[in-house]
């Protein structure tokens, strides 16, 4: 049977236009060299004058690049207004001044703000659930790099902790006057409360004022919070540490932003970085 040259025009059409179609890009941003990026987790951000500590770094599905900071960074109460259901805080939108960005940063993800708006009224979310997200203007994002300095990592979100368990950290509070020396901690986690909601840690430094939002990483180096308090009672120096996997959690179901992930960080995690 004789072919059929109409049928075999539009097959060579067919397969041209998927030979030409380019290939669906990754939305992974390309990161800037940890050793000179001027933005990564523990660089300061300033909400409305409060300075508070940078977590980690977090994408979406479109590749837009968000930088993680507590919650309570943005309060409109007082220090000691802890709980997020009921705490008072600037809207989204606000801008985020965030240092060695050109641009800043506007915040578009508030727990504390999400819980009040859903009527959240489990207690130990609404004690621990601190986490607010920073997107950052494009320009800037192209200056991230999303590992923790001195130690590297995180290496992907860490599970529950033990009680005795190393943790890392790394504040940068201006309390410090400058002496980063003191940024980089180490410690052990001591307890566990609100039914794995937080963390309570102590570190050879203890986390102070404008140390808040710090990350905190493991002894294999993975995610497992973010400072939310500093104690004086009942375990004086100790410092609150929320669980960042249930925090996460609770922004992919209700921040409306699409793929939401917590970014790996492109230098390997060396917990010995102080010995």
């Amino acid at each position: 049977m004789p072919s059929n040259p109409i049928r075999i025009l539009v097959l060579s059409a067919v397969l041209a236009a998927c030979a030409l179609a380019p290939a669906t890009a990754s939305a992974e941003p390309a990161w800037a060299p940890a050793a000179s990026a001027p933005i990564h987790p523990g660089v300061q951000t300033f909400t409305d004058g409060a300075q508070c500590t940078s977590n980690f770094v977090f994408t979406d599905s479109q590749g837009v690049v968000y930088l993680g900071q507590a919650a309570h960074c943005s309060g409109t109460g007082s220090s000691t207004d802890t709980d997020g259901c009921t705490s008072a805080s600037l809207p989204t939108g606000t801008p985020v001044q965030v240092t060695g960005a050109d641009k800043g940063g506007t915040l578009v993800y508030n727990s504390w703000l999400t819980m009040q708006a859903r009527h959240e009224s489990d207690p130990d979310t609404c004690a621990y659930n601190d986490l607010a997200l920073i997107r950052l203007d494009p320009a800037d994002a192209a200056k991230v790099n999303p590992s923790i300095p001195v130690f590297g990592g995180p290496t992907g979100i860490g599970g529950p902790s033990a009680t005795g368990a190393k943790v890392y950290s790394y504040g940068n509070s201006e309390l410090r006057g400058g002496i980063t020396q003191l940024s980089p901690k180490r410690g052990l986690v001591v307890q566990t409360e609100g039914n794995g909601w937080s963390r309570t840690v102590y570190t050879l430094t203890p986390g102070i004022p404008g140390d808040s939002g710090s990350a905190f990483i493991d002894g294999p180096g993975a995610a497992i919070g973010v400072l939310s308090t500093v104690a004086i009672a009942p375990l004086a120096g100790s410092n609150g540490v929320g669980d960042i996997a249930r925090e996460l959690a609770y922004a992919q179901s209700n921040s409306g932003i699409p793929g939401l992930k917590l970014v790996n960080g492109t230098q390997p995690f060396n917990g010995n970085a102080l010995l």
